[in-house]
């Protein structure tokens, strides 16, 4: 299906060269340059880099972000890249950004989080005077996420063309469901596993085990905190909105500690953990900060319940 147009703009850019990608890009940002509107580039360090000297001077003009920092878990995107951009601008002025967060390097781990927050961008803005253009190396990324790429955007614009073209298979809504699968099993419990059941009881129990386990499987200073804090959120809201207990795995994986969270609530809202707080609200915060401090945050949830599972980089 396609897309009735709309003030939100949010077109796809795949390209095969570099000479494609600056073609595609450059003229985005000299064009809101020239129209007066405020533009950000967040993608990948080595392409930001291409992107300033093509840039030259006007690169100055523009604010710029490495993606792989900023974006490495692409639930923080929207928020934490996006909307901090968009919101902060004046209102009734278009404002235009270049976001690249899907690569041909990201894990496994990391792309069904991907596709779902590109799908989810045109939730997050719809109506927004914005316009997101997206770029996708279709020399490197797979046929999956090309497709994707195809289904999250209502236009596309082919290597090498200028004008973009309504996409067949846009349909946000299906990729969002298609990767809201079921985790893998975590490992069995063990001395390198930590597995526990809480309830409102055994909350600070609870934050004290992580603690102590993530300290034994190498965190440490700001990384041990930042545990902490997502430990406390994930089990507290367990409690007050997942029926009143849950059951927590941790343990080590592939450079990073992973902490699993399972309970009995359900996530209705795609966008939970990803609209930014808003003062004077105290409610909805919770899965947002779980999303700014972890470097990935995969979730499935089901009639049955709700999984969350955070990475920690050691």
């Amino acid at each position: 299906m396609t897309a009735a147009p709309g003030p939100f703009e949010n077109p796809a850019l795949l390209y095969t060269d570099t000479e494609q990608y600056l073609g595609g890009v450059v003229p985005f940002v000299r064009g809101a340059l020239a129209a007066g509107e405020p533009v950000a580039v967040a993608v990948p360090g080595e392409k930001l880099r291409l992107i300033r000297d093509a840039l030259g001077a006007d690169a100055g003009a523009v604010r710029c972000l490495d993606m792989r920092e900023a974006g490495r878990n692409p639930g923080r995107i929207i928020p934490g890249v996006l909307h901090a951009f968009a919101d902060g601008r004046p209102p009734g002025r278009r404002v235009r950004i270049v976001g690249e967060s899907v690569w041909a390097d990201r894990s496994a781990a990391e792309y069904p989080a991907c596709a779902q927050h590109k799908a989810l961008v045109n939730t997050a803005f719809r109506g927004r005077e914005v316009t997101v253009l997206s770029p996708y190396d279709s020399a490197r990324l797979s046929e999956r996420a090309l497709a994707d790429a195809h289904a999250n955007h209502p236009v596309v614009i082919p290597p090498g063309a200028t004008e973009p073209r309504p996409s067949e298979t846009y349909d946000p809504e299906g990729v969002v469901a298609r990767y809201n699968r079921p985790l893998p099993l975590p490992p069995v419990p063990g001395p390198a596993v930590l597995a526990l059941a809480y309830g409102g009881g055994a909350l600070s129990r609870a934050r004290r085990l992580v603690t102590e386990h993530g300290r034994r499987l190498g965190l440490t200073g700001l990384r041990l905190e930042d545990l902490s804090l997502i430990t406390a959120e994930l089990t507290t809201n367990s409690v007050v909105h997942g029926g009143g207990t849950g059951a927590l795995t941790m343990w080590a994986e592939d450079g990073h500690v992973l902490l699993e969270v399972r309970d009995r609530g359900r996530l209705t809202d795609p966008l939970a953990g990803r609209r930014p707080a808003v003062i004077g609200r105290s409610g909805g915060r919770g899965l947002l900060l779980v999303n700014l401090l972890a470097d990935l945050v995969r979730t499935h949830t089901a009639r049955s319940g709700t999984t969350i599972r955070a990475y920690l980089a050691r």
